[in-house]
């Protein structure tokens, strides 16, 4: 057996037993280890972890970013794959990453990745990224911000970056059911995180939210494509954005009333 790459893969999870270990086996063979944070699964999370490998560790839930920042702190490695229990490294990704730790002089401090939504019910893999976020970076050159919607990698000022060309799949979606369940929690997220930076409701942007995120979503992102599942797509991304923005108004105003009545 070949030896694995001085990697530590982190991954944050809640009941995701279903998922997970798709996840694991992506990396398992070639990363030095897995590390998996559960944040209180009530399925086999844990079980079905472990038995792919992982190290799984509980941590209650404190936000994204803070979740993944303690996932960091778990590791041994420098280097850091982070990767959701929904996401995949595909094979050209594996061979790109291997190739460069053969020549570690070539190694830059952190590599932008692009996740590709899968298209619920098929193999098939949009061709538009809804993002390209630095997955693949040395923890003494960049963490995670501490916002608990925003996980983003933020690198040092002087980090050098670049761009990985393979890709990771994106198996977002369980269910209509369950990705519109996920889609109401993250939008109270991103409304709270809204207005804790100062932004106010729009009445304008409550209007014109959907409408221009539905031709973004279907035209300029490409789901137009993937026949009626990219419709399917584009309307849902259409009322998220919709979502967002009244919650940002009742949580603003309509909560900020009944208190004021009190």
């Amino acid at each position: 057996m070949p030896a694995k790459l001085p990697i530590s893969v982190t991954i944050i999870a809640v009941n995701e037993a279903d998922r997970i270990v798709a996840a694991i086996e992506s990396v398992i063979d070639w990363c030095d280890e897995v590390i998996v944070i559960d944040s209180g699964s009530t399925d086999d999370t844990v079980a079905v972890a472990e038995q792919a490998g992982a190290r799984v560790l509980y941590n209650p839930w404190p936000g994204y970013g803070q979740q993944k920042r303690f996932s960091e702190d778990q590791a041994r490695n420098d280097w850091i794959l982070n990767i959701d229990a929904d996401e995949r490294t595909l094979p050209e990704l594996r061979e790109e990453i291997e190739q460069l730790f053969a020549s570690r002089e070539a190694l830059a401090d952190g590599y932008f990745i692009a996740i590709h939504d899968r298209l619920y019910g098929s193999d098939s893999l949009s061709a538009y990224t809804p993002y390209k976020p630095v997955r693949l970076y040395r923890l003494s050159q960049g963490r995670y911000s501490e916002s608990p919607v925003h996980d983003r990698v933020q690198m040092n000022a002087n980090a050098r970056t670049a761009n990985l060309k393979g890709r990771m799949a994106h198996d977002s979606v369980r269910s209509f059911h369950h990705r519109v369940a996920k889609m109401n929690g993250y939008t109270e997220a991103q409304a709270s995180d809204l207005r804790a930076r100062g932004r106010k409701p729009s009445t304008f942007r409550i209007i014109i939210d959907f409408w221009t995120s539905f031709i973004s979503g279907y035209f300029l992102r490409g789901y137009w494509r993937g026949g009626l599942m990219g419709y399917i797509y584009a309307m849902n991304f259409a009322y998220s954005r919709f979502l967002r923005q009244i919650k940002l108004y009742e949580q603003s105003c309509i909560k900020t009333n009944k208190d004021e009545n009190i």
